[in-house]
């Protein structure tokens, strides 16, 4: 089993990245375990509250049950993957079953911030984008997903997607072995990455008799 991690700031196209490389491996050989589904159940709070979560914080959301899920994989069990939704802030009763696969993409913002996590993890990529590239995508987003309005994205993305990021997502570039600058349209670093995901399921085979 490969834990690839997929890390990059909030707009940069890590969804397209992961999306490409799926296409490229064999089918049902990979799943993709989504940070933003172990963010913390705050549903309870009322809606003035929920307009003040910092989801570009570390706190945010729950590392602790995301390294217990991957380590719970490697031992070839399945996990029952959360489901959260921006719009209620809260998770769902409901839960999605996750069956070990020979790959596992760990996708999101933080991924590369905590240590624990990064040393389950066989490669570790950052996807990058310029600062304007990435604001276009989260307005788009947040309108059309999240229920948020124009002048709600700009606020919130000064007063915590933009500041977050040049704490403590900025800086993980360094933990990562690969960095994509261009997102999903860097093909050709998508194909470098697909091969090296190849290579490292031939190494972690079994050696077979001769």
């Amino acid at each position: 089993m490969l834990i690839i991690g997929i890390a990059g700031g909030s707009g940069c196209g890590k969804s397209t990245v992961v999306k490409k490389i799926i296409k490229r491996l064999s089918k049902d050989s990979v799943c993709v375990i989504s940070q933003d589904s172990y963010y913390k159940d705050l549903g309870h709070l009322s809606a003035e509250e929920k307009l003040k979560i910092n989801f570009d914080h570390p706190s945010a959301i729950e590392f602790s049950l995301l390294e217990k899920h991957l380590k719970i994989l490697k031992e070839g069990k399945p996990i029952e993957m959360p489901i959260y939704s921006y719009v209620t802030c809260g998770r769902a009763k409901e839960t999605i079953t996750v069956n070990p696969c020979n790959v596992i993409i760990v996708e999101g913002i933080l991924i590369l911030n905590k240590s624990k996590l990064r040393e389950l993890m066989d490669m570790k990529i950052f996807v990058d984008a310029d600062a304007d590239e990435r604001l276009m995508r989260i307005i788009y987003r947040d309108i059309e997903e999240r229920g948020r309005t124009f002048i709600e994205v700009l606020e919130h993305y000064e007063k915590y997607v933009k500041p977050m990021h040049l704490q403590f997502i900025e800086p993980t570039k360094r933990y990562a072995e690969l960095i994509i600058p261009q997102g999903g349209d860097n093909l050709v670093a998508i194909d470098i990455i697909t091969s090296m995901i190849k290579l490292k399921q031939k190494e972690k085979l079994p050696e077979q008799a001769v």
